[in-house]
């Protein structure tokens, strides 16, 4: 098993190539997570715009749960490749099993919430009843059937661990297109199913998470032999929860931020009209187009990263750094073209009418200048990750979207003027990235791994 270690593509491979090879596919399975939400979105506004708004006040609380489900998968690739590269097999199961534990954990907890809080949850949001019983209907099923999305996520984090990004895709795709091929079935009652309106949208949607669950459990037991699943003898290690918590803690809150960002944005927004929160679902579906690939590409880095600090090999650290940070601004500009040249189009996919267009085409416009940056800043948060300094990332994450973000919005929300608040997802991120970039010498520099 040690030859398997340390012969790892991720220590060998050349850097421009590596961050391709472990990347694309990830990428690849990210836009295919996008275009599901997105395709989502477009069948759901079919319905009526208020049903598309339910999903958007409904997406925080979805948000919060992915949050979990991502940062304890984080803490478990971190860890885990760590343990790989430094050639320690005893570890590396170790790192999986208490992880696959906490998911588990995680997955009750958001099980108790699909059954008591949703419908306070709605209604702290607005007040149009119609809204809050899709709402309640659509968020309680994604929520009580939510193991799917723990065990895909889990899995994929496992191949991504040993370099088997390939896999990963398979997984999430799998889930995706089920999702894809279901939601106007079940939404419109196709092919002799029922008609289940905005409650086939969310069967669609745990439908596809626990698919794409057991694609990943049977690749993880067939295709992945470095990490043993074998539960036999088990016991849960207090150290390896603690490592594992250490990391993914400050990554579940980073995720979480996001919730708590969009949810303050809906109330602002909806002191405007129901139709300003709309538009703002509709840019945070479309949004997922450009940073869920760069998402994608970035964790790559995270394995990659903790492959080479336990291998001790600082030079490919930094190249993978460089990489990154090109990679993903390619992807955050192209994104930026796109939103400024056809947002007219992008709109017509959620079936916008006449003042939905008249507020989003500058909404996307504005909010989209953020692009032009946000790449770097977006791969300095996956860098401290990977070395274990998370609360770093944590707080690049908190600056760009509360501390900078929310405040900026309500004050601009002030004037009375709609187009200005958009203003507050620019000014968010230069504030990040004047603060990011020092953070990130920081952590090269306490690490050992700057250039000296």
């Amino acid at each position: 098993m040690e030859n398997r270690l340390t012969e790892n593509k991720m220590g060998v491979m050349p850097m421009w190539r590596l961050m391709l090879d472990m990347g694309v596919p990830i990428m690849i399975s990210m836009l295919v997570q996008a275009l599901y939400n997105v395709v989502d979105g477009m069948f759901v506004s079919r319905i009526s715009e208020h049903a598309f708004t339910a999903i958007s006040v409904a997406f925080p609380m979805q948000n919060l749960l992915i949050a979990f489900a991502v940062g304890l998968g984080v803490g478990m690739n971190a860890l885990l490749s760590r343990a790989l590269g430094a050639g320690d097999p005893e570890k590396v199961r170790a790192a999986a099993l208490n992880g696959l534990m906490l998911e588990a954990l995680s997955y009750l907890l958001f099980l108790a919430v699909g059954l008591t809080l949703v419908e306070p949850y709605m209604r702290a949001q607005t007040d149009v009843e119609e809204i809050v019983q899709y709402g309640i209907v659509y968020l309680r099923i994604v929520l009580i059937f939510s193991v799917g999305i723990f065990g895909e996520i889990s899995f994929e984090r496992l191949l991504q661990s040993t370099g088997r990004a390939r896999y990963s895709m398979y997984t999430q795709l799998s889930g995706a297109l089920f999702n894809i091929v279901f939601d106007p079935i079940l939404i419109f009652g196709l092919l002799g199913f029922p008609k289940l309106g905005i409650a086939g949208a969310a069967y669609a949607t745990v439908g596809g998470q626990i698919f794409g669950s057991l694609i990943g459990l049977y690749l993880c037991l067939k295709k992945n032999p470095e990490v043993p699943l074998s539960f036999r003898g088990f016991k849960p290690n207090k150290l390896i929860l603690g490592e594992l918590l250490k990391i993914s803690i400050p990554s579940i809150v980073m995720s979480s931020v996001s919730s708590v960002m969009t949810f303050g944005m809906d109330i602002i927004l909806n002191g405007f009209s129901s139709t300003a929160v709309a538009v703002f679902g509709a840019y945070f579906k479309l949004q997922s187009f450009v940073i869920m690939p760069v998402i994608g590409l970035t964790n790559a880095i995270v394995p990659i990263i903790a492959f080479n600090y336990g291998a001790n090999k600082p030079e490919r650290i930094r190249s993978a750094i460089k990489f990154g940070m090109l990679y993903a601004s390619i992807l955050t500009v192209s994104g930026f073209i796109l939103l400024q040249t056809i947002p007219h189009k992008l709109l017509l996919i959620f079936d916008a009418k006449e003042y939905m267009m008249q507020i989003g085409i500058p909404a996307l416009r504005i909010i989209s200048t953020h692009y032009l940056i946000a790449g770097v800043s977006i791969t300095i948060s996956c860098v401290c990750q990977a070395f274990g300094y998370s609360v770093y990332s944590l707080f690049i994450s908190c600056l760009r979207q509360l501390v900078a973000l929310l405040p900026a919005a309500y004050l601009l929300s002030l004037t009375g003027r709609l187009d200005l608040i958009w203003l507050s997802f620019p000014i968010a991120e230069l504030v990040s990235i004047s603060v990011s970039l020092p953070m990130l010498r920081r952590v090269l520099r306490k690490t050992g791994m700057a250039k000296t």
